[in-house]
């Protein structure tokens, strides 16, 4: 029998040793996608039904700072533990958060520097290339003061003669650089961390071209693989594990009348006027405005909100157009805040439910049919405890303030990105090219990335 030689077993000592930190690094690695203490990294299963809890609104020393009355803070990022540190990736678009929009990991990063950052009085400079009256906003630094944003070393300009110096060049609807700003562009994005982005609302049917390849370093939209998310509206859930609660209240009592829908533009892109005269063969449905024969003026919205709440059970939140995450219609909100269910039209099902609290809306892809959706309302209307099976989500959590300007002046302090910018080589091709839009439903439209069997009735 050979006897292994001293030199042999400190080789085999050193291979163990090697191959056991490798193995903790990889579950290290595992974990920080897993825990990061208060900041969400993925997105909750929507198709779980929680037991409804027995605990109240949470105190607002226990509510993160961007829930109403909150006054839970962040720390700078680093002093969390290993496996609590905020990865760039977990704040600007990747493809392992592809179906993450990033809002409240955005709203709570603090930089590990920050600081040095305050104590050395550095602060980023956005330009804003249409002016202060397109943003309302002034000068300075007031909205990242008043907002109590984390990171509130930023400030605001529309002095064109400093376009050489600034961090950020932050555009509004459209991309019109002039010749000197473009010249610049091409010597900052060679030397410097310069950021250029884009702040779009509208959807790609009502959008210009950007004809100018890498142009773009950020963008700012309500599509979830924007740099900054801008949704219209967000809803964020006090714990994740939590998204029912017992309700002291029947949401269907006294109620009368069934659907109502309030619209002036009777020439959409996606057939919504001519859905709704088709329910309307089914079911009730009262149209307002330009569309229909009742009258509710826009002057006093107040008054129409009343008039959901008090008589209608549904409401049709209807969006002009068929596009990725394009969800903008007010009425969504203001349905659910007023205790009526909406039913949606708009954007993917699945869009939905990265937004909207789980089970408090139907969509209309969901039926074959406006006649399947008018028999399945007709059900609900009859059943009191099936109609408020849809506002157990009460009480769970809030459609938040997401602080557009705190988070653009947070991501300018991530060193990470900012050391090598990304570019939009097609703009054009990422905001409306295939896949984005339809001007049918989505169930027979498969979007890239989707599986259309992963689509969950509400």
């Amino acid at each position: 029998m050979r006897i292994p030689t001293i030199k042999r077993c400190i080789y085999f000592a050193l291979i163990c040793a090697l191959l056991l930190i490798f193995r903790l690094t990889i579950k290290d690695y595992e974990g920080a996608d897993q825990q990061i203490g208060p900041v969400r990294t993925t997105e909750i299963d929507s198709s779980q039904h929680l037991k409804p809890p027995s605990s109240s609104e949470p105190t607002s020393a226990k509510k993160l700072w961007f829930f109403r009355n909150g006054e839970l803070y962040p720390s700078p990022a680093m002093e969390y533990s290993r496996n609590m540190y905020i990865p760039y990736y977990w704040l600007l678009p990747d493809l392992r958060l592809s179906q993450s929009d990033r809002i409240v990991n955005q709203l709570m990063y603090v930089p590990d520097d920050y600081g040095d950052v305050k104590a050395s009085r550095q602060i980023k400079t956005i330009l804003l290339y249409n002016g202060l009256l397109k943003w309302n906003v002034t000068k300075g630094r007031d909205v990242f003061v008043s907002d109590k944003c984390p990171v509130d070393t930023c400030q605001l300009t529309d002095d064109m003669g400093m376009v050489e110096d600034v961090d950020m060049i932050l555009y509004k609807d459209r991309y019109t650089p002039t010749a000197k700003v473009s010249s610049v562009r091409r010597i900052r994005a060679l030397y410097t961390s310069q950021i250029t982005m884009l702040y779009n609302l509208e959807c790609p049917f009502n959008t210009l071209e950007l004809n100018v390849p890498n142009a773009i370093n950020w963008t700012a939209s309500y599509r979830r693989d924007s740099s900054i998310v801008t949704p219209y509206s967000k809803w964020v859930y006090y714990d994740d594990n939590v998204q029912q609660r017992v309700q002291d209240r029947n949401y269907a009592e006294n109620k009368t009348k069934k659907v109502a829908w309030f619209v002036s533009n009777c020439n959409a892109d996606n057939g919504r006027l001519e859905y709704a005269l088709e329910l309307q063969q089914h079911i009730e449905v009262d149209i307002y405005g330009a569309c229909g024969k009742l009258k509710c003026s826009r002057v006093t919205p107040e008054k129409c909100f009343k008039l959901l709440e008090t008589d209608y059970k549904f409401y049709l939140a209807f969006e002009n157009s068929n596009c990725k995450d394009y969800i903008s219609e007010k009425y969504l909100v203001n349905a659910l805040d007023r205790g009526v269910l909406p039913i949606v039209m708009g954007a993917h099902p699945q869009d939905y439910a990265a937004l909207a609290p789980h089970d408090s809306y139907i969509h209309v892809d969901n039926f074959g049919s406006p006649k399947d959706l008018a028999e399945y309302l007709m059900v609900l209307d009859a059943d009191d405890d099936l109609y408020n099976s849809y506002f157990l989500w009460k009480g769970t959590g809030e459609f938040i303030n997401t602080h557009f300007w705190c988070r653009v002046c947070a991501m300018l302090h991530n060193k990470v990105q900012l050391k090598k910018p990304y570019f939009y080589k097609d703009y054009n091709d990422w905001w409306g090219g295939p896949n984005v839009c339809t001007k049918g439903t989505w169930n027979n439209f498969t979007k890239v990335g989707l599986d259309p069997s992963q689509v969950h009735s509400s």
